[in-house]
């Protein structure tokens, strides 16, 4: 009986140390994001001829911090005009005369590519890129308007000033 008992002890001792196991799958799914912002006070961009300097030098202008950018891995950001000329009183401004460089904002992007005096066109046209991911960086635009007296005959009689206007969209995709 002694050995019985011992017996059924150990039998209810193995019972009671072996581990009961299941198993759950984990699946970490991650989708794409990516956004991209204009600062909202610069979302009008002013080139203003004013003097000969600037019809002979032409102008710029700078904005700090234009566009920020998330983005869930690589990326590029591209812009395209809506048109390929601006048009005003049946005279015509080409896009291309403008040109934009793009740099390091305060919050840099790695890994990135900066395009430097690249002509606007209708047609998207890749303005920076990067391999890494960004999570709230900021990239610099200069928009730079053409010297050389390019827009000399571009004045249209009556209208002080003469305002030529195109919309540009800019836009994120993976890479």
């Amino acid at each position: 009986m002694k050995q019985f008992l011992f017996t059924a002890l150990a039998i209810v001792a193995f019972a009671t140390t072996a581990k009961a196991q299941n198993q759950v799958k984990l699946n970490v799914i991650l989708r794409p994001i990516q956004t991209l912002t204009i600062k909202e006070d610069q979302k009008d961009v002013n080139l203003e001829y004013v003097t000969t300097a600037d019809y002979q030098n032409g102008v710029s202008k700078t904005n700090d911090n234009h566009l920020t950018i998330y983005s869930t891995g690589g990326f590029q950001v591209k812009v395209q005009a809506n048109n390929a000329n601006m048009e005003l009183n049946g005279k015509n401004m080409a896009v291309s005369t403008i040109k934009l460089t793009t740099s390091a904002g305060s919050q840099a992007l790695e890994n990135a590519t900066y395009k430097q005096d690249l002509p606007l066109s209708a047609s998207e046209t890749t303005i920076v890129s990067s391999t890494s991911g960004a999570v709230n960086k900021n990239v610099n635009v200069k928009y730079q308007g053409g010297g050389a007296n390019t827009y000399i005959d571009n004045y249209v009689a009556g209208q002080n000033p003469s305002t030529y206007k195109a919309t540009l969209v800019y836009s994120i995709v993976s890479a």
